[in-house]
């Protein structure tokens, strides 16, 4: 340690105790980053044993807050025992006659590039807390933030979301695949839901949620589908992907299964990942379509549309927009008089029973064939992720 600056510290604390008590931390932190000490409160004691000062009895900045962080401190560990997380950081909120002092005293003896009270609070928080829990403190992307709020002695604990990338079959017809929202609180989440957001787990939304908010102790599940289907639709194949977003997870390191099975839907290759994709992906879709016609349909009339084939589908929106899509591959079988089989390839998107109907998409199967026909069915078999 610098004797000089240390003499020159001295001198000045010499000025700040004659009119202020001030304890070991507060003063330890006035003058740590000049000398070079990690410790505040070793070098607040140091100086004073080297002043012999009147003994302190309330710190005029902290009102010896600084001296009581191990009460705040059991809080945390109490509630960080529900809790699997690796990294942390701490967040304070002080009263505001507690800046107003630190800053007339720094401001009064001309004390500068000193940290805020606030800021070493949550330091000497995090140096406990770490020790005591083997946890990392992280200031971009911790596992758990932790908020003190010592005005009104509140403690608010909000863990990073868990988010996850998988793929679903479904086996079982008449099974929808997004769950109504709780009517009482529109999916934010209530005591009436148990904060779930959805009220029933029916669907293939519901089967999904209740397993992973169930394994990994979450509040929610938000998911974000990749494309759907009907409430009749099969989904085969390597399965549909989706992300989910799991909110307020108790358990992060779950080792999940290749497949699980929800009784009629499976989930494949889940898997945790560091972010979600903001922007919509593009797929590609093989699908099975049953479709009735109007009037007969001979084999050479179904030959019509294989022009479909590398040509564009325009779908027409209400705002007057426009999207294109593509059909790659298109093969069709004739059942019956007045039903036939398509199975095609094409861009993720098409809402198959327009495009058969001729609602607001051209060309549409109806319109080449000339007559009314509807999709009674269809089944997903390839999805494949293009971007």
């Amino acid at each position: 340690m610098d004797k000089k600056k240390l003499a020159a510290v001295i001198d000045n604390t010499r000025g700040i105790l004659r009119e202020y008590t001030i304890c070991d931390h507060c003063l330890g932190r006035m003058f740590a980053g000049k000398l070079g000490v990690v410790s505040h409160k070793r070098l607040g004691n140091k100086i004073r044993n080297m002043l012999k000062p009147r003994p302190t009895k309330i710190c005029y900045i902290c009102k010896n807050m600084m001296s009581n962080l191990d009460l705040y401190l059991k809080k945390m560990l109490d509630m960080a025992k529900e809790y699997q997380f690796s990294t942390f950081l701490i967040g304070a909120i002080l009263q505001p006659s507690i800046h107003d002092r630190d800053d007339l005293i720094r401001s009064k003896f001309k004390l500068r590039g000193i940290p805020s009270i606030k800021s070493d609070v949550t330091r000497e928080m995090g140096k406990s807390f770490s020790r005591k829990t083997g946890s990392k403190v992280d200031y971009q992307n911790p596992d758990m933030v932790f908020t003190i709020n010592f005005k009104k002695e509140h403690y608010e604990i909000k863990p990073k979301a868990v988010l996850l990338q998988a793929r679903y079959t479904k086996n079982i017809r008449g099974l929808q695949q997004k769950q109504k929202p709780c009517d009482q609180c529109e999916g934010k989440g209530c005591f009436v839901c148990d904060f779930h957001g959805i009220g029933e787990f029916n669907s293939v939304e519901g089967k999904i949620a209740e397993f992973l908010i169930d394994k990994f102790g979450a509040q929610q599940a938000k998911i974000t589908w990749i494309g759907s289907e009907d409430e009749s639709s099969l989904v085969l194949g390597n399965g549909r992907p989706f992300f989910v977003k799991l909110i307020n997870p108790h358990k992060r390191y779950i080792c999940l299964p290749k497949k699980l099975d929800l009784d009629g839907v499976s989930i494949h290759g889940a898997r945790v990942i560091s972010k979600i994709p903001s922007d919509p992906l593009r797929f590609r879709t093989k699908v099975v379509m049953e479709i009735d016609a109007e009037n007969e349909i001979t084999s050479n009339v179904l030959e019509e549309l294989g022009r479909l084939e590398g040509q564009p589908v325009v779908l027409y929106e209400n705002s007057g927009r426009r999207h294109k899509k593509i059909i790659y591959d298109i093969n069709f079988k004739r059942k019956s008089e007045k039903s036939f089989r398509i199975t095609m390839e094409s861009d993720g998107g098409i809402p198959l029973k327009r495009f058969v109907a001729g609602q607001e998409v051209e060309p549409s199967i109806s319109g080449i064939l000339e007559t009314n026909c509807r999709c009674k069915l269809f089944d997903f078999h390839k999805i494949i992720i293009t971007k």
